[in-house]
């Protein structure tokens, strides 16, 4: 039965949809990594001061108004201090009125112009084998207010109390902060606290600055500790943000891109115009709109490349089918002819070295970077492979082909890994062309095996000699 080519290949088939097995197990290896590593930079990152998102500021005036109630109450006799009461014994009521204070939702404005400057410098920390850039940053913030508009929020009875006027700014963590932290209001500074987290439950800080309507500018300068991402929200009707640092690889990211920006290898530097009309987010209300400007209204910086070689790595587990297919096929047209065909077991142990080379691959990688680590590990497995089947399958000249078709496979695998783009056009065509040469290669293929006599194997056929010998019938 082995000598049927069509049962070999349906053996080398089932052979390699049971590598799924250990390129699933290694699957496994590479996310627990990936996810180790995530979890080490997050927390470097979060010790040092974690990724920062501003919002604000935000001018909070609280509102409160006059209510008169129609209330009714027992009447009492003005001599006795009794309870008046009816015939029936029943206690009169009178009505009368009272005037009470309440508190309203208060009215919140954003800046008519906000202009933000940062500029940051990166240094790096390290914990075990893996290194997290980090950053220090000046930011700078110039704003001002147009008190007059809260005017057109209230109605009714209700009044504005302009002299506990409260100014905001929110960020993601104040453990970031480093330095002096100054606020002037026309060049008078102002004492800053930190944000009492409350029912918004937000973290920054805060300043009570009296009577807006008598300041014309403002001044904020801060310093921060932070690492992963810079981030702020456009909350001005004109919201203008600069941003330079010495970081060399930049990744731009939030609602808004930059209009211009400049990228080297000593940093870059961007900048942003949003005006009010590109954003969901209303200047003056009397509902909380931070939490709408966080999610909705942001543009920043990613200061860190991810260890992108986890994601290329368990890509790579999901491709690995295909080239063991591939590897197992090759083997299979090579050694087709062969008077001793390759064993199942061997075929298995190609395998399972193509699964490791995944492992090595990422082990490598942790230490020396992806290309480098790709290539020691695609070497050792090709050379490991060909050496095996020069002397285990014994494969001759037909050696060099097992070689080549390896180090194709391995370097189309390696611009699919690198081009996430161009990773399906890679891969469909690379299946399609061993397709297409397998069945070329196996055109005159006898799938059947050898022919067998008429009626095998119920009905033998007498050995050559006996038929040479038999008499003939008169």
């Amino acid at each position: 039965m082995t000598r049927s080519a069509g049962l070999r290949f349906i053996i080398v088939g089932v052979l390699a949809f049971l590598m799924y097995i250990p390129l699933g197990l290694v699957s496994e290896v590479v996310r627990e990594r990936a996810n180790y590593s995530e979890q080490t930079i997050s927390s470097l990152s979060r010790e040092w001061g974690g990724a920062h998102l501003f919002s604000g500021p935000l001018l909070e005036i609280p509102v409160t108004e006059e209510v008169t109630y129609d209330r009714r109450r027992e009447a009492v006799d003005a001599v006795t201090g009794l309870t008046l009461r009816d015939e029936k014994g029943n206690a009169i009521f009178e009505h009368y009125e009272e005037t009470v204070t309440e508190t309203r939702a208060p009215v919140y404005l954003y800046p008519v112009g906000l202009d933000i400057e940062v500029a940051s410098e990166s240094t790096t920390r390290s914990r075990g084998i893996f290194v997290v850039p980090v950053y220090t940053a000046d930011v700078g913030l110039d704003f001002d207010f147009d008190p007059g508009a809260a005017d057109l929020a209230v109605s009714g009875e209700e009044v504005l109390h302009w002299d506990e006027a409260r100014l905001s700014v929110f960020l993601s963590s104040n453990r970031g902060l480093r330095g002096e932290a100054r606020l002037l209001a026309d060049g008078a500074e102002v004492l800053l606290e930190p944000v009492s987290q409350g029912q918004n439950k937000q973290t920054g800080i805060t300043a009570l600055i009296g009577d807006p309507r008598d300041i014309t500018s403002y001044a904020l300068d801060l310093g921060i500790n932070g690492a992963e991402t810079f981030a702020v929200a456009a909350t001005g009707r004109t919201t203008r943000f600069a941003l330079t640092s010495d970081w060399p690889d930049p990744s731009f990211f939030g609602d808004f891109l930059p209009d211009e920006r400049e990228v080297s290898a000593e940093g870059f530097s961007a900048s942003w115009t949003v005006p009010h009309l590109a954003r969901s987010l209303p200047q003056v209300g009397r509902s909380y709109p931070d939490v709408t400007a966080r999610n909705h209204a942001t543009m920043g910086a990613k200061f860190i490349t991810p260890n992108d070689f986890y994601q290329k790595a368990w890509r790579a587990s999901r491709y690995g089918i295909l080239f063991i297919s591939l590897t197992f096929l090759t083997i299979l047209l090579l050694d087709r002819t062969s008077k001793r065909p390759a064993h199942p077991v061997q075929y298995l142990m190609v395998g399972l070295a193509q699964s490791v080379f995944i492992l090595l691959m990422v082990s490598y990688a942790e230490q020396i970077g992806f290309a480098a680590a790709y290539f020691v590990a695609a070497g050792a497995t090709i050379g490991l492979l060909v050496l095996f089947g020069a002397t285990a399958l014994k494969l001759g000249k037909r050696t060099g082909l097992l070689g080549a078709m390896l180090v194709t496979v391995y370097g189309v695998l390696y611009l699919t890994l690198r081009s996430a783009d161009h990773a399906l056009l890679a891969g469909s065509t690379l299946a399609f062309v061993a397709l297409a040469l397998t069945m070329w290669l196996t055109r005159n293929e006898t799938w059947h095996g050898p022919e067998r006599p008429r009626g095998w194997p119920f009905k033998r056929s007498a050995p050559p000699e006996a038929e040479a010998n038999a008499v003939p019938a008169e």
